[in-house]
Protein backbone atom coordinates (compact mmCIF):
# COMPACT_ATOMS: atom_id res chain seq x y z
CA UNK A 1 0.00 0.00 0.00
CA UNK A 2 2.84 2.14 0.88
CA UNK A 3 4.16 1.66 -2.43
CA UNK A 4 1.63 2.08 -4.30
CA UNK A 5 1.16 5.88 -2.12
CA UNK A 6 4.71 6.79 -2.94
CA UNK A 7 3.91 5.78 -6.95
CA UNK A 8 1.08 7.79 -7.24
CA UNK A 9 2.83 10.97 -5.31
CA UNK A 10 5.51 10.45 -7.87
CA UNK A 11 3.58 10.71 -10.91
CA UNK A 12 0.93 13.07 -9.84
CA UNK A 13 4.21 15.21 -9.27
CA UNK A 14 5.50 14.79 -13.15
CA UNK A 15 1.63 15.22 -13.62
CA UNK A 16 2.15 18.65 -12.08
CA UNK A 17 4.94 19.70 -13.53
CA UNK A 18 4.00 19.00 -17.25
CA UNK A 19 0.84 21.13 -16.09
CA UNK A 20 3.17 24.05 -15.13
CA UNK A 21 4.97 24.22 -18.32
CA UNK A 22 4.68 27.83 -19.88
CA UNK A 23 2.58 28.22 -23.36
CA UNK A 24 4.84 29.46 -25.26
CA UNK A 25 3.42 32.45 -27.94
CA UNK A 26 2.83 31.23 -31.37
CA UNK A 27 4.83 33.11 -33.72
CA UNK A 28 3.03 35.82 -36.11
CA UNK A 29 1.64 34.71 -39.56
CA UNK A 30 4.47 37.07 -40.54
CA UNK A 31 6.91 39.89 -39.85
CA UNK A 32 8.46 42.90 -42.08
CA UNK A 33 11.41 44.60 -40.90
CA UNK A 34 13.51 47.25 -43.02
CA UNK A 35 15.89 49.72 -42.73
CA UNK A 36 16.80 53.15 -44.83
CA UNK A 37 20.14 53.79 -43.47
CA UNK A 38 22.03 54.78 -40.11
CA UNK A 39 23.96 57.92 -40.04
CA UNK A 40 24.18 61.56 -38.73
CA UNK A 41 20.25 61.47 -38.99
CA UNK A 42 19.25 64.41 -36.45
CA UNK A 43 15.86 65.77 -35.57
CA UNK A 44 17.03 69.45 -35.56
CA UNK A 45 18.31 69.25 -38.87
CA UNK A 46 15.72 67.76 -40.55
CA UNK A 47 12.63 69.65 -41.85
CA UNK A 48 9.12 68.58 -41.18
CA UNK A 49 8.32 68.11 -44.96
CA UNK A 50 11.97 65.86 -45.56
CA UNK A 51 10.68 63.87 -42.22
CA UNK A 52 7.27 63.51 -43.27
CA UNK A 53 8.50 62.15 -46.85
CA UNK A 54 11.00 59.68 -45.12
CA UNK A 55 8.12 58.00 -42.70
CA UNK A 56 5.69 57.84 -46.00
CA UNK A 57 8.44 56.11 -48.25
CA UNK A 58 9.27 53.62 -44.92
CA UNK A 59 5.65 53.06 -44.77
CA UNK A 60 5.80 52.28 -48.19
CA UNK A 61 8.28 49.82 -48.68
CA UNK A 62 6.29 48.13 -45.51
CA UNK A 63 3.43 48.27 -47.67
CA UNK A 64 4.44 46.47 -50.70
CA UNK A 65 6.21 43.94 -48.71
CA UNK A 66 3.26 43.16 -46.29
CA UNK A 67 0.88 42.53 -49.40
CA UNK A 68 2.98 39.75 -50.43
CA UNK A 69 3.17 38.21 -46.88
CA UNK A 70 -0.86 38.87 -46.34
CA UNK A 71 -1.43 37.05 -49.39
CA UNK A 72 0.84 34.10 -48.39
CA UNK A 73 3.54 35.60 -50.56
CA UNK A 74 7.33 34.21 -49.78
CA UNK A 75 9.97 36.22 -47.47
CA UNK A 76 11.99 36.05 -50.22
CA UNK A 77 9.55 37.96 -51.99
CA UNK A 78 8.69 40.35 -50.04
CA UNK A 79 12.71 41.16 -49.34
CA UNK A 80 12.91 42.03 -52.75
CA UNK A 81 9.20 44.63 -52.92
CA UNK A 82 9.83 46.13 -49.96
CA UNK A 83 13.69 46.97 -51.25
CA UNK A 84 12.71 47.83 -54.54
CA UNK A 85 10.71 50.68 -53.28
CA UNK A 86 13.34 52.10 -51.31
CA UNK A 87 15.42 51.76 -54.34
CA UNK A 88 12.69 53.79 -56.56
CA UNK A 89 13.51 56.66 -54.11
CA UNK A 90 15.86 59.39 -54.23
CA UNK A 91 15.98 59.47 -50.50
CA UNK A 92 17.68 56.49 -50.07
CA UNK A 93 21.48 55.64 -50.78
CA UNK A 94 20.81 53.02 -53.20
CA UNK A 95 19.65 52.55 -56.35
CA UNK A 96 17.79 56.00 -57.47
CA UNK A 97 19.47 57.28 -55.14
CA UNK A 98 22.87 55.85 -55.23
CA UNK A 99 25.90 58.37 -54.18
CA UNK A 100 28.80 59.44 -56.29
CA UNK A 101 32.22 57.78 -56.32
CA UNK A 102 35.36 59.52 -57.00
CA UNK A 103 34.83 59.24 -61.01
CA UNK A 104 31.76 61.15 -60.90
CA UNK A 105 30.01 57.18 -61.40
CA UNK A 106 27.10 55.30 -59.67
CA UNK A 107 28.48 51.92 -58.24
CA UNK A 108 25.75 50.46 -57.00
CA UNK A 109 25.93 47.00 -54.94
CA UNK A 110 23.28 44.39 -53.50
CA UNK A 111 22.78 40.77 -51.68
CA UNK A 112 20.03 38.46 -50.89
CA UNK A 113 19.66 35.27 -49.08
CA UNK A 114 17.12 32.54 -48.33
CA UNK A 115 16.71 30.87 -44.92
CA UNK A 116 15.16 27.73 -46.15
CA UNK A 117 17.75 26.86 -48.85
CA UNK A 118 20.95 29.26 -48.10
CA UNK A 119 20.58 29.99 -51.20
CA UNK A 120 22.53 33.52 -51.68
CA UNK A 121 23.35 36.25 -54.77
CA UNK A 122 24.94 39.64 -54.82
CA UNK A 123 26.60 41.97 -57.08
CA UNK A 124 29.02 44.59 -56.86
CA UNK A 125 29.90 47.59 -58.50
CA UNK A 126 27.15 48.02 -61.18
CA UNK A 127 26.00 50.48 -62.65
CA UNK A 128 23.29 50.12 -64.98
CA UNK A 129 20.25 47.74 -63.11
CA UNK A 130 17.73 49.96 -62.53
CA UNK A 131 17.18 47.82 -59.36
CA UNK A 132 20.12 46.42 -58.00
CA UNK A 133 18.77 43.94 -55.71
CA UNK A 134 16.25 42.26 -58.86
CA UNK A 135 20.06 41.72 -60.40
CA UNK A 136 21.38 40.32 -56.83
CA UNK A 137 18.17 38.01 -57.16
CA UNK A 138 19.03 36.94 -60.29
CA UNK A 139 22.83 36.07 -59.51
CA UNK A 140 20.81 33.28 -57.11
CA UNK A 141 18.15 32.47 -59.22
CA UNK A 142 19.88 32.40 -62.61
CA UNK A 143 23.54 31.43 -62.06
CA UNK A 144 25.71 29.42 -60.02
CA UNK A 145 27.82 31.61 -58.50
CA UNK A 146 27.22 33.97 -55.67
CA UNK A 147 28.78 37.62 -56.45
CA UNK A 148 29.18 38.90 -59.70
CA UNK A 149 31.34 42.37 -59.67
CA UNK A 150 31.91 45.29 -61.92
CA UNK A 151 31.84 45.00 -65.54
CA UNK A 152 31.18 41.18 -65.86
CA UNK A 153 28.17 41.93 -63.28
CA UNK A 154 26.60 44.58 -65.72
CA UNK A 155 27.34 42.44 -68.70
CA UNK A 156 24.96 39.40 -66.85
CA UNK A 157 22.22 42.20 -66.09
CA UNK A 158 22.23 43.48 -69.79
CA UNK A 159 21.97 39.04 -70.66
CA UNK A 160 19.24 38.15 -68.39
CA UNK A 161 17.33 40.70 -69.72
CA UNK A 162 16.68 43.04 -66.71
CA UNK A 163 15.54 46.94 -66.54
CA UNK A 164 18.35 49.17 -66.86
CA UNK A 165 18.63 52.77 -66.85
CA UNK A 166 21.42 55.53 -68.05
CA UNK A 167 23.36 57.84 -65.98
CA UNK A 168 20.26 60.94 -66.09
CA UNK A 169 18.77 58.45 -64.12
CA UNK A 170 20.52 57.79 -61.34
CA UNK A 171 21.44 61.57 -61.11
CA UNK A 172 20.50 63.67 -58.36
CA UNK A 173 21.39 67.35 -56.99
CA UNK A 174 21.82 66.61 -53.55
CA UNK A 175 24.07 63.72 -54.32
CA UNK A 176 26.61 65.71 -57.10
CA UNK A 177 26.66 68.50 -54.50
CA UNK A 178 27.93 65.88 -51.78
CA UNK A 179 30.50 64.75 -53.82
CA UNK A 180 31.62 68.15 -55.51
CA UNK A 181 31.53 69.30 -51.38
CA UNK A 182 34.13 65.91 -50.33
CA UNK A 183 36.28 66.73 -53.77
CA UNK A 184 36.78 70.37 -52.51
CA UNK A 185 38.12 69.15 -49.28
CA UNK A 186 40.40 66.60 -51.08
CA UNK A 187 40.15 64.48 -48.64
CA UNK A 188 37.66 60.77 -48.95
CA UNK A 189 34.09 61.22 -47.17
CA UNK A 190 34.69 59.69 -43.14
CA UNK A 191 32.25 57.71 -41.33
CA UNK A 192 31.41 60.84 -38.67
CA UNK A 193 29.92 63.10 -41.69
CA UNK A 194 28.25 60.35 -43.51
CA UNK A 195 24.42 58.85 -43.40
CA UNK A 196 24.96 55.73 -44.32
CA UNK A 197 21.99 55.42 -46.78
CA UNK A 198 22.05 51.63 -47.76
CA UNK A 199 18.50 49.92 -47.51
CA UNK A 200 17.71 46.25 -46.45
CA UNK A 201 14.68 44.14 -45.23
CA UNK A 202 13.99 40.69 -43.41
CA UNK A 203 10.96 38.83 -43.36
CA UNK A 204 9.20 36.17 -42.02
CA UNK A 205 6.50 34.21 -44.04
CA UNK A 206 3.57 32.12 -42.85
CA UNK A 207 5.63 28.78 -43.69
CA UNK A 208 8.19 29.81 -41.37
CA UNK A 209 11.52 30.78 -43.75
CA UNK A 210 13.47 33.75 -43.40
CA UNK A 211 15.23 35.96 -46.05
CA UNK A 212 17.69 39.14 -46.02
CA UNK A 213 18.41 41.75 -48.81
CA UNK A 214 20.42 44.73 -48.61
CA UNK A 215 20.74 47.18 -51.38
CA UNK A 216 23.57 50.46 -51.66
CA UNK A 217 25.50 52.96 -53.44
CA UNK A 218 28.59 52.88 -51.15
CA UNK A 219 30.37 55.64 -49.96
CA UNK A 220 30.94 59.03 -51.61
CA UNK A 221 33.84 59.63 -53.40
CA UNK A 222 34.72 56.05 -53.04
CA UNK A 223 37.47 54.60 -55.03
CA UNK A 224 39.16 52.22 -56.58
CA UNK A 225 35.91 49.77 -57.35
CA UNK A 226 35.85 49.84 -53.16
CA UNK A 227 33.05 47.09 -52.09
CA UNK A 228 31.84 47.52 -48.68
CA UNK A 229 29.25 45.20 -46.62
CA UNK A 230 26.29 45.33 -48.47
CA UNK A 231 27.06 42.83 -51.04
CA UNK A 232 29.20 40.32 -48.50
CA UNK A 233 27.00 37.58 -47.09
CA UNK A 234 27.99 37.06 -44.09
CA UNK A 235 29.03 40.69 -43.81
CA UNK A 236 26.00 42.65 -44.50
CA UNK A 237 23.57 40.10 -45.33
CA UNK A 238 22.45 36.41 -43.40
CA UNK A 239 19.40 34.33 -43.36
CA UNK A 240 19.31 31.08 -41.21
CA UNK A 241 15.70 29.25 -40.53
CA UNK A 242 18.11 27.94 -37.58
CA UNK A 243 18.68 31.34 -36.56
CA UNK A 244 17.79 34.59 -37.74
CA UNK A 245 17.98 36.99 -40.82
CA UNK A 246 19.76 40.18 -40.82
CA UNK A 247 20.68 43.41 -42.87
CA UNK A 248 23.23 45.87 -41.71
CA UNK A 249 24.20 49.56 -42.65
CA UNK A 250 26.90 51.19 -41.78
CA UNK A 251 30.81 51.88 -42.15
CA UNK A 252 31.03 48.50 -44.14
CA UNK A 253 35.07 48.31 -43.43
CA UNK A 254 33.82 47.07 -39.74
CA UNK A 255 30.93 45.04 -40.53
CA UNK A 256 33.52 43.01 -43.00
CA UNK A 257 36.18 42.22 -40.27
CA UNK A 258 33.65 41.61 -37.86
CA UNK A 259 31.63 39.68 -39.82
CA UNK A 260 28.78 40.69 -38.07
CA UNK A 261 25.61 39.27 -39.89
CA UNK A 262 27.10 35.94 -39.34
CA UNK A 263 28.16 36.41 -36.22
CA UNK A 264 24.96 37.36 -35.03
CA UNK A 265 23.34 34.16 -36.51
CA UNK A 266 26.03 32.19 -35.79
CA UNK A 267 25.54 32.86 -31.88
CA UNK A 268 22.24 32.78 -32.08
CA UNK A 269 22.00 28.99 -33.62
CA UNK A 270 24.84 28.05 -31.43
CA UNK A 271 24.57 29.39 -28.25
CA UNK A 272 20.83 30.00 -28.40
CA UNK A 273 20.73 33.46 -27.10
CA UNK A 274 18.81 36.38 -26.70
CA UNK A 275 18.02 38.47 -30.48
CA UNK A 276 17.84 41.57 -29.28
CA UNK A 277 20.55 41.57 -25.99
CA UNK A 278 23.31 39.88 -28.86
CA UNK A 279 22.74 42.37 -31.55
CA UNK A 280 23.20 45.57 -29.33
CA UNK A 281 26.18 43.89 -27.28
CA UNK A 282 27.80 43.10 -31.11
CA UNK A 283 27.35 46.83 -32.26
CA UNK A 284 27.50 48.68 -29.07
CA UNK A 285 30.28 46.48 -27.12
CA UNK A 286 32.45 45.04 -29.58
CA UNK A 287 32.27 46.84 -33.08
CA UNK A 288 31.82 50.32 -31.99
CA UNK A 289 35.03 50.48 -29.48
CA UNK A 290 36.89 49.45 -32.80
CA UNK A 291 35.31 52.80 -34.38
CA UNK A 292 32.90 51.08 -36.48
CA UNK A 293 29.72 53.10 -36.30
CA UNK A 294 26.42 51.59 -37.95
CA UNK A 295 23.11 49.69 -37.21
CA UNK A 296 20.94 46.50 -38.42
CA UNK A 297 18.17 44.77 -38.43
CA UNK A 298 17.46 41.28 -37.84
CA UNK A 299 14.52 38.84 -37.20
CA UNK A 300 13.99 35.07 -36.07
CA UNK A 301 11.77 32.54 -36.72
CA UNK A 302 9.94 33.31 -33.46
CA UNK A 303 9.00 37.00 -35.23
CA UNK A 304 11.48 38.45 -32.61
CA UNK A 305 12.76 41.75 -34.21
CA UNK A 306 15.91 44.46 -33.09
CA UNK A 307 17.02 47.29 -34.57
CA UNK A 308 19.87 48.81 -33.39
CA UNK A 309 22.18 51.53 -33.69
CA UNK A 310 25.47 53.32 -32.69
CA UNK A 311 24.81 56.59 -34.38
CA UNK A 312 22.08 59.24 -34.18
CA UNK A 313 19.38 57.98 -36.04
CA UNK A 314 18.40 54.86 -38.33
CA UNK A 315 15.36 54.96 -40.85
CA UNK A 316 13.60 51.97 -39.44
CA UNK A 317 10.69 50.07 -39.27
CA UNK A 318 8.24 46.63 -38.74
CA UNK A 319 5.00 45.09 -39.64
CA UNK A 320 2.80 42.43 -38.68
CA UNK A 321 -1.16 41.26 -37.88
CA UNK A 322 -2.15 44.14 -35.84
CA UNK A 323 1.26 46.36 -35.13
CA UNK A 324 3.38 48.31 -37.17
CA UNK A 325 6.41 50.99 -36.19
CA UNK A 326 7.98 52.91 -37.93
CA UNK A 327 10.69 55.61 -36.63
CA UNK A 328 13.97 57.51 -37.85
CA UNK A 329 15.76 58.83 -34.51
CA UNK A 330 17.25 57.69 -31.44
CA UNK A 331 14.96 57.03 -28.36
CA UNK A 332 12.11 57.29 -30.69
CA UNK A 333 8.57 55.60 -29.52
Amino acid sequence: MIRGCALLLVLFGLFSCEQAQPVLPAPPAYTLVIHGGAGAIQKASMTAELDNQYREKLHEALDAGEAILKSGGTSLDAVVAAIRIMEDSPLFNAGKGAVFAHDGTNQMDASIMEGKTMRAGAVGGITQARNPILAARAVMEQSEHVLLTGKGADEFVLEIGLDTAGTDYFFTQRRWDSLQKVLKKNTPATSSDQKFGTVGAVALDEHGNLAAGTSTGGMTNKRWNRLGDSPLIGAGTYADNRACAISCTGHGEYFIRYAIAHELAARMRLLHVDLDATANSLLKDELFPAGGTGGLIALDKKGQVTMPFTTDGMYRGYTRPGERKVAIYDQEE
